[in-house]
């Protein structure tokens, strides 16, 4: 499954210029883990930091100025780091699989002439089989809406790095220039977008002759962003099987249709899963209403009478929704959750974390899991390996540093100290 190895962000509110994880041209740098946590005081940029995902996958599903104004963003100007003049820039590095190369995709927004925002630039880069050393081959680069991509793999070509480079060099804000005398010119096709404020992988990914385009837009296509509402879980839908729980948790009763429909033993034993992990339930089960809908039934030790999901508790609904969801069959390659410790039990906090960690490192490839969280008792849980600390500078900004980069935390934590702790005495933060 595809994994996001690093990104960097330019110009996003408070985020004027964070990296986080390897990129192509900071090869030295771990790649991020299966399970990445961000923590830091409230008004760093957690959840600004989470929305940038969401920012990037409106912008391929509606486009850029769409992706501006939604979810209450306010418009281009209202996103763009304050006194900043440059554009809005995104940089990816990820790979398709384990054994893949990877792939860096660059994304550049501005203000055209009208003051609408717009694709200014556009880019995907992968090294050639045996490449080491040296500059990417951008397969897709795209300027104001023009400009040139490459059919295939390109797994076999061999083409001049010295040109490669020249190409890139020459290759103006304009669109129109470019080297055509290297000997990947016949798989090289000329683009010119209808839109430009429509990225050109939402256009490109759909052609069955850009595979890795096609790979990539699948992939942010396929991200899911959890914002979990448990007095949304509680609501009771039209009957209907649904295979994925959405974003705020509504189709609950849905989801929970559709895997007794299509999974039913494995259903069975996830309930009972889910019932063991929270306390004072002995099982979970189902009761189907005349009009086709199903009932989730929660029975507490001690009373004989069950309880259905609108009876709950937050933390009992937020817990199977998170369960429940890591078990689906076919998982999204990136999960992100903004805080998930809200309304849990402190100790449950241990077992979300294990859930995730067992999620995003299993064998079968389940999702990279992504999560931002202000709670210590969740980061005890965690390795430093996991940890990325957002603070806010002086001016203004967010930076990020990884709790494995200092080598007394790490040093701390093998003692037997944890991570949470030091985070609690503003340890970590005042490095």
């Amino acid at each position: 499954m595809a994994k996001i190895e690093g990104f960097r962000i330019k110009n996003y509110r408070a985020l004027r210029d964070i990296t986080i994880g390897k990129l192509w041209n900071l090869q030295k740098i771990k790649p991020l883990s299966p399970l990445t946590v961000v923590i830091g005081k409230n008004g760093v940029g957690k959840s600004t930091l989470f929305d940038a995902f969401g920012f990037l996958s409106d912008c391929l599903n509606k486009g850029v100025e769409e992706a501006c104004d939604a979810n209450e963003r306010g418009g281009f100007e209202r996103i763009r780091s304050q006194g900043s003049k440059g554009p809005i820039e995104f940089e990816i590095y990820y790979k398709q699989d384990g054994k893949s190369r990877p792939i860096t995709y660059e994304l550049s927004i501005d203000l055209d002439r009208s003051d609408r925002p717009y694709v200014k630039k556009e880019r995907l880069r992968q090294r050639r089989k045996g490449q080491t050393v040296g500059r990417p081959f951008s397969f897709l680069i795209l300027n104001n809406g023009k400009g040139k991509v490459w059919k295939g793999d390109l797994a076999g070509l061999q083409i001049d790095e010295e040109k490669e480079n020249r190409i890139d060099i020459l290759f103006s804000d304009s669109g129109e220039k470019q080297d055509d005398s290297s000997e990947e010119i016949a798989e090289k096709e000329s683009v010119e977008l209808d839109d430009k404020r429509k990225l050109g992988i939402a256009t490109l990914g759909a052609l069955k002759q850009h595979p890795r385009i096609s790979a990539f837009r699948s992939f942010i296509e396929s991200w899911y962003l959890s914002y979990f509402t448990p007095d949304s879980a509680r609501s009771l839908p039209l009957a209907g099987p649904q295979r994925h729980l959405n974003i705020h948790g509504d189709n609950l009763g849905n989801v929970v249709q559709f895997m007794e429909r299509q999974h039913r033993i494995k259903f069975k034993k996830i309930l009972n899963k889910i019932a063991a992990k929270i306390p004072g339930l002995e099982t979970i089960d189902t009761e189907k209403t005349p009009d086709g809908r199903l009932l989730l039934r929660f029975n507490d030790k001690g009373f004989s009478d069950p309880f259905y999901a609108q009876q709950m508790s937050d933390g009992t609904l937020k817990v199977f929704a998170y369960i429940l969801m890591l078990e689906d069959p076919s998982p999204p390659p990136f999960l992100c959750i903004e805080e998930p410790e809200n309304g849990l039990y402190h100790k449950l906090l241990e077992t979300l974390v294990s859930e995730f960690r067992s999620h995003a490192t299993g064998r079968k490839g389940g999702s990279q899991v992504f999560i931002t969280t202000h709670q210590p008792y969740f980061v005890d849980a965690l390795k430093p390996d996991e940890v990325w600390i957002l603070t806010k500078e002086k001016n203004g900004f967010s930076s990020i540093n990884r709790a494995s980069d200092d080598e007394l935390v790490k040093n701390m934590v093998e003692e037997g100290l944890l991570l949470g702790s030091l985070w609690y005495s503003d340890y970590l933060d005042a490095r």
